[in-house]
């Protein structure tokens, strides 16, 4: 006989935190409720209740970023394909994010009966079908039977690949009491699959002959350095090969900026000063864990050569463009090379002759001055710690943002890949929530997304979430404006921090600010660093036409790429840099 309150919604629970869940977001529905019933019960998890399945969704996506696993409750078909555009973006960055979807009643299938909820056809599978295609795993649980084996299969599949899951439960089952359903004996054991020793060894042989042939090498991290935890093993080469070193866009904040190696972001000719000049200019470039797409590599216009290009991938090495070697892990590799490269420190004596520093905004230190972007960042740097946490929005805070230099222990989160406008608000809540009483979370948002997910800082203010958020008001979709503009970008303007007062509704103490100089601005962060428990919110009034240079320089490059005409053989698809 089962014990009380063993059934699968408290073995999900018993998983979930596990694996170092403390929170998981949700939307109510009748589907869901007595699943939601049975995760209250354990009370190692809090329960933050959203405003809508998309921002449930987003703040999952947030939380397993700082967490490395986010999760999703949400209802049948209604609330599913309303969150399934934040699971496609989780998708796109490898967050493993957990969706869990209450089900009809298991007697339902096949009864040829209409539901609710649904398109109003017999068959339930339509949202089974849709999360297929941005998740590595994909279950129905129409059985107490083999719920805690199907629910171990997908938590481990999606840790293993970093990808969404999806779990559907049948609403009558949550609260069941079974047998198999008890505390889990043993924790979940996760381990990547190793090396080809044998491959690895003939790969670092080839690369040793070819990174100490070269004269000035250097090195670029993509986002798999982060996505696939080989950050040590990839400073422990860069230590001991000497090279000067960049990140790609995607790839800010996932290594150490102090390193006296690193060298900038390189973005092609949105690059760091100088940065794009030594990455294109090198001999021979290693990039490692690279993703090229027409935003990384500036509507396809890099000048990079692939007979000069080393590529460590997640589990394969291209060579120089005419040589792969397979089943080889990121980390394993970059080890074993640390062991045997060569120090050249030829790239970075290159950079150091040529760097010149940046100078300060023209208009700093006016304190009555209109308040414009290169001001409000140079104070936005000025306030950053190992104990912040930076989200930038889609648009121009990507540029600003890459800009920034991310002091020991700051952590910076974007969404690239999928851009999606409205991203940084529920990941903002998701983050906070991660990092509650660890970093405090600032984001860099734009007034176009802000108002795609505006409501979700009702949830931040409501469970206590200390937040400091930058609305960036330039009237529009800047980021638009600059790849085609037109009447669509213009936007209705609001009154940003009276509708965050009204969210609030006099019910927790919160701080609102709209800023239109230097000096507001200035005092604005000042009181926001008293309040280090508080919510705050800092409206900052710009020009419409107020914009980073990198992203005219940016939106022109990718308007070309997306304006070119119809051709059945197009090379500049295949090529890195366009060629």
């Amino acid at each position: 006989m089962a014990a009380k309150n063993q059934n699968l919604g408290t073995y999900l629970a018993a998983r979930l935190v596990q694996l170092g869940v403390t929170d998981y977001f949700c939307v109510p529905g009748d589907f869901n409720l007595v699943l939601l019933d049975q995760l209250l019960l354990d009370k190692r998890l809090r329960m933050i209740n959203c405003c809508n399945e998309l921002n449930a969704a987003y703040a999952a996506d947030g939380y397993g970023r700082a967490r490395g696993i986010g999760v999703v409750v949400v209802t049948f078909t209604v609330g599913g394909l309303s969150a399934i555009n934040a699971v496609a973006g989780a998708f796109s960055d490898d967050i493993p994010l957990v969706v869990i979807s209450g089900g009809p009643n298991s007697n339902d299938f096949g009864s040829e009966r209409v539901l609710h909820h649904t398109i109003g056809r017999t068959d339930f599978g339509q949202q089974l079908e849709c999360f297929k295609q941005f998740c590595c795993f994909s279950t129905v649980i129409k059985s107490v039977e083999n719920a805690c084996s199907k629910i171990d299969e997908a938590l481990a599949k999606g840790l293993l690949e970093r990808k969404p899951v999806y779990i559907e439960i049948c609403c009558n089952l949550p609260a069941i009491e079974h047998y198999s359903c008890g505390p889990p004996r043993s924790n979940m054991n996760i381990v990547a699959q190793p090396s080809n020793s044998k491959n690895l060894a003939d790969a670092v042989d080839a690369l040793i002959h070819v990174l100490d042939s070269a004269v000035k090498p250097v090195v670029v991290a993509g986002r798999g350095v982060g996505k696939f935890k080989a950050q040590e093993a990839f400073m422990q080469f860069i230590r001991a090969s000497g090279y000067a070193w960049a990140c790609m866009p995607d790839a800010k904040g996932m290594l150490p900026e102090s390193d006296e190696r690193f060298i900038g972001t390189y973005w092609g000719s949105v690059s760091s000063p100088c940065t794009c000049e030594i990455v294109e200019s090198a001999d021979l470039y290693i990039f490692v864990g690279p993703r090229f797409n027409d935003y990384t590599t500036v509507g396809y216009s890099l000048l990079l050569s692939k007979p000069k290009m080393l590529e460590i991938r997640q589990r394969d090495i291209v060579l120089c463009g005419k040589d792969v070697f397979h089943c080889t892990r990121m980390s394993d590799v970059l080890a074993a090379l640390a062991t045997r490269v060569t120090k050249n420190s030829a790239s970075l004596e290159n950079y150091q002759r040529t760097f010149i520093p940046s100078g300060e905004p023209l208009n700093l230190n006016q304190p009555d001055s209109k308040l414009t972007c290169n001001v409000l960042f140079h104070h936005i740097q000025k306030m950053l710690t190992g104990n912040i946490a930076v989200v930038a929005e889609t648009g121009d805070s990507w540029f600003n943002g890459q800009k920034l230099k991310l002091p020991d222990g700051c952590l910076y989160e974007f969404q690239m890949q999928f851009g999606s406008i409205g991203w940084s608000v529920g990941a903002s809540l998701g983050m906070a929530c991660a990092l509650q009483g660890k970093k405090r979370v600032v984001s860099l948002i734009g007034d176009g997304s802000f108002q795609v997910t505006a409501q979700e800082v009702s949830t931040m203010i409501r469970f206590g979430m200390n937040n400091v958020v930058f609305l960036v008001n330039n009237y529009g979709y800047t980021i638009e404006v600059e790849i085609h503009d037109g009447p669509y970008n213009n936007i209705q303007s609001w009154n940003y921090c009276g509708m965050v007062e009204a969210l609030n509704n006099g019910q927790h103490s919160i701080y609102t600010k709209r800023v239109e100089t230097e000096g507001d601005l200035i005092e604005a962060i000042r009181i926001a660093g008293t309040r280090p428990d508080t919510f705050c919110f800092i409206e900052c009034i710009t020009a419409r036409d107020d914009c980073s240079k990198e992203l005219l320089e940016w939106g022109a490059r990718v308007a070309s790429a997306n304006g070119r005409a119809p051709a059945l053989e197009s090379s500049s698809m295949r090529g890195i840099g366009g060629a």
